[in-house]
């Protein structure tokens, strides 16, 4: 698996965290793979033979492009050959008032949107070889969309504590930031996310775990819940499988023998 994350333009820094292209290579029998949670939101393009399963246990091709919402727990898809995937990953409380589309809490969405007309210009460049220029009409797209957007500066400033804070922060210290009241920002919260403060700021921190011990897998869970606020290593433990499924040891084990990527960068798409 191949991975890349370019950083937006200043004008996009607001409310997009990065763009990113992955290519994976699978045999001709489709293959799993697992997403797992964090505090992004990630709108999806895709290249490709990409499937998740429906409820009779069929797989079904997802439509390209479709919305990865915060999730609570992995989500598993499948695909097969060659698959290149563009990825925008967005703070979650900008994605829904970038795309004008009402928030929800949809693990996977699929939705219908002008955007998807990048479809045919983005595979065209992409079966050329040509990811930067692909890229480039991804982002244009993005900056011409954040003209119609109002700047929500409660927001930003709340995201920005939040995420500085790896998630630890209390709500009425994110509010404290943002230059709100609590009941203020958790409304404006919710409105622009579909999700509350505390909702995210565990995500964040859940994010916070996973890329450690991805990195460092020889880590001390008790020093790692104590730097990170959670009240003992039991509770880092249960929060962590709470969103992963499995327990921070068992991870880390899997981190230590390589078996997730071969990239050192810890991208969320974890092979089954």
């Amino acid at each position: 698996m191949q991975h890349q994350e370019f950083e937006p333009p200043e004008a996009l820094r607001d409310t997009i965290k990065c763009f990113w292209h992955n290519t994976r290579h699978s045999g001709q029998q489709p293959s799993a793979f697992e997403v797992q949670p964090d505090g992004y939101a990630e709108i999806i393009f895709y290249f490709g033979d990409l499937f998740s399963m429906a409820h009779n246990g069929d797989l079904q091709p997802l439509p390209s492009p479709f919305m990865m919402g915060l999730l609570n727990q992995p989500v598993h898809f499948y695909s097969k050959n060659r698959l290149q995937i563009i990825g925008i990953r967005c703070f979650p409380w900008t994605v829904f008032d970038l795309l004008g589309l009402p928030p929800g809490k949809d693990g996977v969405r699929t939705f219908e949107h002008p955007v998807a007309r990048l479809q045919p210009t983005l595979n065209k460049f992409i079966t050329a070889g040509k990811v930067a220029e692909a890229l480039a009409v991804v982002e244009q797209y993005f900056l011409d969309a954040r003209l119609h957007v109002a700047t929500n500066s409660m927001l930003f400033k709340a995201g920005s504590a939040m995420r500085d804070a790896k998630g630890t922060m209390p709500v009425s210290g994110v509010a404290a930031a943002a230059h709100a009241t609590v009941r203020t920002l958790e409304r404006n919260f919710k409105q622009s996310s579909g999700y509350s403060v505390k909702d995210v700021s565990g995500l964040i921190r859940f994010e916070q775990v996973r890329n450690h011990l991805w990195h460092h897998p020889h880590t001390s869970l008790a020093g790692l819940a104590h730097e990170l606020g959670y009240t003992d290593q039991s509770h880092l433990s249960r929060e962590f499988k709470r969103y992963s499924g499995t327990t921070p040891a068992a991870f880390a084990r899997k981190a230590k023998q390589g078996q997730q990527a071969l990239s050192s960068d810890f991208v969320a798409f974890v092979q089954s």
